[in-house]
């Protein structure tokens, strides 16, 4: 009976020790979910469209934490997924029932931007990964703004080339609402991407 009392008193200390453990680690991992969270909100601010900005992101709050770099990367990460898509998007539009000639040629530049627009963007996040340390971080920082830059561009550039009443249809408005929300989350990554690089240098003058 004695050793049963004793079991029961083994068996009820390592429950609550079990559970204590667990609500503590969940309440850490809550915390830093918060933290990461709030950190992607905050640093959104910096960017022309924060309400995009930060649901485009959150989703990776535990893999960003509250990482100047892993924002960077995760925000092209975003932008070059959304290129991709509107890129195929895009290329099918030549194969639309009734497209008219303006259309087709305007269909057209448009896919070979989007392929530009991907290929920057790609380049960029492979440079990203190159960065080490303070090492050469300015010239790789540079061919990152550049890139982002230019694939920014060429999605302005194709939904240039819809311009003009005499271009108002289906095909247009198609487009128009893939490229605005590529471009703006393309804007933003290259916003966080500045932002990276800013607050790197600051840390790294500020160095003993």
């Amino acid at each position: 009976m004695a050793n049963l009392g004793l079991y029961y008193l083994f068996f009820v200390l390592f429950s609550f020790h079990f559970v204590t453990n667990n609500a503590a680690g969940s309440a850490v991992a809550v915390n830093s979910k918060n933290g990461a969270t709030n950190f992607i909100r905050l640093s959104c601010r910096a960017t022309l469209y924060p309400v995009l900005c930060f649901q485009s992101l959150s989703m990776y709050a535990t893999k960003i934490q509250q990482n100047e770099r892993h924002l960077a990367e995760a925000a092209l990460s975003v932008s070059l997924a959304k290129a991709r898509f509107t890129a195929m998007f895009v290329s099918k539009l030549t194969k639309v029932s009734g497209i008219r000639p303006r259309e087709f040629r305007a269909v057209k530049d448009c896919i070979e931007n989007m392929g530009d627009t991907v290929d920057q963007l790609s380049r960029s996040m492979k440079e990203m990964s190159r960065i080490r340390g303070n090492q050469d971080f300015m010239w790789h920082m540079s061919n990152v703004q550049t890139w982002v830059s230019a694939a920014l561009t060429y999605e302005n550039t194709c939904f240039d080339g819809f311009s003009g009443n005499f271009m108002e249809g289906n095909v247009k408005a198609a487009v128009k609402r893939r490229i605005v929300t590529v471009a703006q989350v393309t804007s933003n990554a290259l916003a966080l991407v500045n932002r990276f690089a800013e607050r790197h240098q600051a840390a790294a003058t500020n160095m003993p």
